[in-house]
């Protein structure tokens, strides 16, 4: 049975289960091999990988890789011991690097609601707890759906991440995801994922097309629509880490979306308790997370370099201060609340590491805040803000 809308009348509830029959079907059975996908929308490549990562994916089974169907690699650092939620963990690739990442002591659970692919995954545990040396396994899979998680037991506040990799797009109901994904989230927690979105809400062609709901792109989100969902649901702002321009190679699709344009982006979202919020402040990155351990690029407005003191806002404060992240950084109060200045499209930012060239933002920004006044920038929206034009350089969105 498809997981419910709460907010669906009959007739959206049946169009509901349409939308997950159809995706089931699409990727159980139309789909055998990456290859077989018609946009680049689910294998858009992301930032440089850590050596850990890349040697970890290494070792994954060659069906599990070739059966997956994920934008790039959605890895958060900081991993060790940790327990990890993977939403829509397809056929347990990204499950099975991080049963690496997290160790023996850490745990990841992966689910998914189409068949076929979770026998994948589950098909392969042995073969993959042998390789890795571990005497028992650390990893499970669930048939189930990620607006509903509590009907495969998973309880409130058990989990330390939540990932997901281009999949969210897939559920009809947005909200009840992000719900679901704050409440299994520990206090302090993070949900780290990459997603599809446009810079428009989407015509009834484009949402009804069967191939395009397969394909990421008639369930992709306007990007303003993440932010208030996030609010409402009680996470933090969205901290934006990458971002890439979507192409389309069939002729038939073109023609159906029009001028509506796509990009996929990562996106990191914390579960802030109320005590953690105490104004902005001053950071030290202690250095020593695997992976990165001379500097943490932490999203698109943040880097963090080994000894390093960078001004902080409130929110950035807050993050560091309740996560995961807080045995790693020397964090006192004071600096600016205005000291977000890591990055060429913010009005206050200085140009640092974190180019918006560099995130491929050439098109994305103008993508997703084309003919508006605000434009969003890791995770907080400015008015009149800066983006790049497509040579890079910073001009603003009223052409000055």
């Amino acid at each position: 049975m498809a997981a419910p809308c709460k907010d669906c009348t009959p007739q959206d509830q049946i169009s509901q289960d349409q939308i997950h029959h159809e995706v089931q079907d699409y990727y159980g059975r139309v789909l055998q091999k990456s290859q077989d996908l018609k946009t680049n929308a689910c294998i858009t490549p992301t930032r440089p990988v850590p050596k850990a990562v890349r040697d970890a994916l290494q070792r994954v089974h060659e069906e599990v890789v070739a059966r997956y169907y994920g934008c790039g690699l959605i890895i958060p650092e900081c991993l060790a011991s940790c327990r990890v939620l993977d939403l829509g963990s397809g056929s347990g690739r990204d499950c099975y690097m991080l049963s690496q990442l997290v160790g023996e002591q850490g745990h990841v659970t992966g689910i998914d609601m189409t068949e076929a692919q979770v026998e994948v995954a589950k098909k392969h545990i042995a073969y993959h707890m042998e390789k890795f040396g571990y005497q028992k396994p650390n990893v499970e899979f669930f048939q189930g759906y990620m607006e509903n998680l509590g009907d495969v037991g998973l309880t409130d506040e058990s989990y330390d991440i939540v990932i997901s990799n281009c999949v969210i797009n897939l559920a009809p109901d947005k909200r009840a995801v992000l719900q679901e994904a704050y409440r299994v989230l520990k206090p302090g927690g993070e949900m780290y994922f990459s997603d599809v979105y446009a810079n428009q809400h989407l015509s009834e062609a484009v949402r009804k097309h069967r191939v395009l709901w397969g394909e990421c792109l008639t369930g992709a989100l306007f990007w303003r629509d993440l932010y208030s969902i996030a609010k409402e649901v009680g996470f933090s702002p969205p901290c934006l880490v990458t971002a890439s321009p979507i192409t389309v190679s069939n002729k038939e699709l073109e023609r159906i979306i029009g001028d509506c344009c796509f990009v996929s982006a990562t996106y990191r979202l914390f579960k802030v308790p109320g005590s953690s919020r105490a104004g902005p402040g001053q950071v030290i990155y202690n250095g020593g997370i695997v992976g990165h351990e001379r500097e943490l690029v932490f999203d698109a407005n943040f880097t963090f370099k080994e000894g390093e003191v960078v001004d902080v806002d409130a929110e950035m404060a807050a993050i560091l201060r309740s996560s995961r992240f807080a045995e790693k950084f020397l964090i006192q109060a004071g600096g600016t609340d205005g000291a977000v200045a890591q990055g060429c499209c913010h009005g206050k930012m200085k140009v640092g590491s974190s180019s918006c060239w560099a995130l491929g933002w050439g098109h994305c920004c103008c993508v997703l805040s084309r003919g508006y006044p605000e434009v969003s920038v890791g995770g907080r929206v400015t008015q009149g803000g800066h983006v790049p034009d497509q040579a890079g350089a910073c001009g603003r969105l009223d052409g000055t």
